[in-house]
This record gives C-alpha cells, structure tokens and sequence, in this order.
C-alpha cells in the first residue's frame, strides 16, 4: 500500500477514535497532524533542555558540520511515511543529543531539501514540523 494510502488510513482511524471517544479522552496528536500539513510547531512547546538540543543540532545543520555522529547527514529514506512523499534522497536526518543516553538516542531531526525540519524525539514514529 502506497504511503499516502497509509497516512490517510491512519488519520481516518485518529478521526473514528476521537469521535468514538468520551469527550476530552482522546486527543490528536501534533505528529500525526503537522508532519505534513505545512504548519511549523514552535519550539517554546519544548522543555529548556530539548529546546536547546535541537536549537544547538539547527546550528550545526545550518554550518555544515561537524557533526558528532557519523550517520549525521545521511539520507533519511521516509519508510514510515510520516512525511509528505518525496524522492529518495530528499530528506536527510541528524542527532539531537539526549542527555544521559548511552548512545545516540532516540531524538534526530530531519531536514528536506527546501530547507524544512522534522523533529522526532521518539526514534521516527512521530514527527513534528519545526521550521
């Protein structure tokens, strides 16, 4: 099934759960509904310490490096479907340091080839647009 097939499956199934819920028990999830609408989450939604992380991963991405992590800038493929459709090599994803992980964690940022950025702080199963 196409990813776009998938993406409006999924959104029908948050519309049935919303509707089909008790008023105020469920709620729609940002990810779900900005990864590809076009409007961009602002970072004051984030506590200090996320907000300067991905503040600090902007930075690097805007200088072109150097990066901490040497799977930095490598392309992202989208096989999730949970950005908007593009050719393979379009978006390309980074690390946003997480404090206390012994790794790289979950927290990356995708970027697309028009400049956009895609937040996710739980290893790509939602997003949230952020520039």
């Amino acid at each position: 099934m196409p990813a776009r097939s998938l993406r409006a499956l999924a959104r029908l199934f948050l519309a049935l759960a919303i509707l089909l819920s008790p008023l105020g028990a469920v709620s729609a999830p940002a990810a779900l509904l900005l990864a590809d609408s076009g409007t961009t989450l602002s970072l004051d939604r984030f506590s200090a310490e996320e907000r300067g992380a991905i503040q600090q991963t902007l930075a690097l991405i805007d200088a072109g490096g150097p990066f901490p992590y040497r799977q930095d800038g490598t392309v992202f493929s989208n096989r999730e479907g949970l950005l908007p459709a593009e050719p393979h090599g379009y978006y390309h994803e980074y690390t946003v340091p997480t404090p206390s992980s012994p790794d790289r964690g979950a927290r990356r940022l995708v970027t697309g080839a028009e400049s956009e950025a895609y937040y996710t702080d739980d290893h790509y199963r939602s997003f949230w647009r952020i520039r």
